[in-house]
């Protein structure tokens, strides 16, 4: 309810929320990014008794329960910093000790600046997303750890932020490029929601009619995932974000008109299987 404007960030929020999707924010320094990232553990269902318990036993483990005690009953929300290492965001060190990405189970990983991340630190997120789990082998020890996070991810359009507002932008084409490149196709493939954020005008920042409520929100959210699991009752998966290649034309049928659309696109933007599966 504290987010003003941002209606159609805040609806791919939601969707995000409630297919267990990744999603990627973009827009310029102070548009709402963070704010809007922090807010979706709150639209988030509550925790079951086995995912409290899960996500106790992984922060027990990294050792970070210490004078807090008893069971984690609120969804993890972990917000790296750019420069953090392989280790800190997978797991590792001599003890294999769980990174964020699995202390971020249940919950969401949010990588703001996410161009300014090591892109070795980035590639290797490609796996965990994609297996839902992580393993860590060192001299000393090996161990397996969950890692079933709704990834969030913020970015300025171009190095300064502004583009593409040309009266402040002033970065060169190069530069946009180069900035935008650093994040690999690979990576961008396994984002399923990219959404803009852009500045809120004056007027809607002084309204004093408050927004939609949280508890709202997340009752919408926790009915559109029951749906879900009754769906996909009789798979080994409950939302809709885990679909893959085969499973999408069992529960995805497509028209014929949505086909042929789909089939341009795929040419026009020449698709990889994967984009074309997203």
């Amino acid at each position: 309810s504290l987010i003003k404007g941002q209606q159609a960030a805040k609806r791919a929020a939601e969707v995000a929320a409630a297919g267990n999707h990744n999603i990627l924010l973009i827009g310029t320094p102070g548009s709402g990014k963070t704010m809007l990232a922090r807010s979706i553990p709150s639209i988030l269902p509550t925790l079951s008794n086995e995912e409290a318990l899960e996500i106790t036993k992984i922060h027990s483990v990294a050792g970070i329960l210490r004078g807090r005690g008893g069971i984690v009953r609120e969804r993890p929300f972990r917000a790296p910093h750019h420069s953090a290492s392989i280790p800190a965001l997978v797991g590792g060190g001599t003890k294999a000790l769980p990174g964020e990405i699995s202390l971020a189970h249940y919950g969401v990983l949010f990588l703001d600046e996410f161009p300014e991340f090591q892109k070795s630190v980035l590639e290797a997120l490609r796996q965990p997303l994609e297996d839902g789990f992580v393993s860590i082998t060192r001299a000393a020890a090996k161990a397996e750890y969950p890692a079933d996070f709704m990834l969030v991810a913020a970015m300025n359009p171009c190095p300064c932020g502004f583009y593409p507002d040309m009266n402040r932008c002033r970065c060169t084409p190069g530069e946009i490029t180069h900035y935008l490149g650093k994040i690999s196709q690979p990576l961008l493939e396994r984002i399923d929601i990219c959404t803009e954020v852009p500045s809120v005008s004056f007027s809607k920042m002084k309204k004093r009619t408050p927004g939609e409520p949280s508890a709202k929100i997340r009752e919408r959210v926790k009915t559109v995932q029951e749906i879900q699991r009754k769906r996909y009752q009789k798979e080994k998966f409950c939302f809709n974000g885990e679909l893959d290649g085969r499973m999408l034309e069992k529960y995805c049928v497509l028209t014929r008109a949505a086909e042929e659309i789909l089939e341009q696109a795929y040419g026009q933007f020449q698709f990889s299987t994967r984009a074309y599966h997203k």
